[in-house]
């Protein structure tokens, strides 16, 4: 089972259609699962035709998931923007600021990091330490 974090806590997953792995995936399919080595360049002309995208996160170290959100928010993407995987509560804030709408993690770490950790911060645009320097 699985977990998806928004800005308002804990809640099931909404999504029902199928998420197609990238390396089987047609010019049909409307969500794809991307690795987190996917170069966001080759998805150039297929954004507009696609509601979901679920970036993998196979370890909490590596942050590569967040610059492949960021490149496809500035290529254009503006449906749903999912991370997967091994997000932790402390990396909520920066999985927002590139371009994830939500995270889904294990029942095991919603566990682990209760819904109050990441409810704490839900709020991250009123703690974006660049915009505090930019003044």
């Amino acid at each position: 089972m699985t977990v998806l974090v928004t800005d308002r806590g804990f809640g099931p997953d909404d999504w029902t259609t199928p998420i197609t792995p990238l390396a089987e995936a047609g010019t049909e399919a409307n969500a794809l699962d991307l690795p987190n080595d996917t170069n966001a360049a080759t998805l150039a002309g297929r954004l507009d035709a696609l509601e979901m995208i679920r970036v993998d996160f196979p370890s909490a170290a590596d942050g590569r998931g967040f610059s492949i959100a960021r490149q496809l928010r500035l290529m254009g993407f503006t449906g749903r923007l999912r991370a997967r995987g091994h997000v932790i509560a402390d990396q909520y804030a920066m999985a927002r600021r590139s371009g994830f709408d939500e995270v889904e993690i294990s029942d095991a770490l919603a566990t682990r990091q209760p819904e109050s950790d990441w409810l704490f911060r839900a709020d991250w645009q009123a703690h974006d330490y660049q915009a505090r320097l930019r003044g």
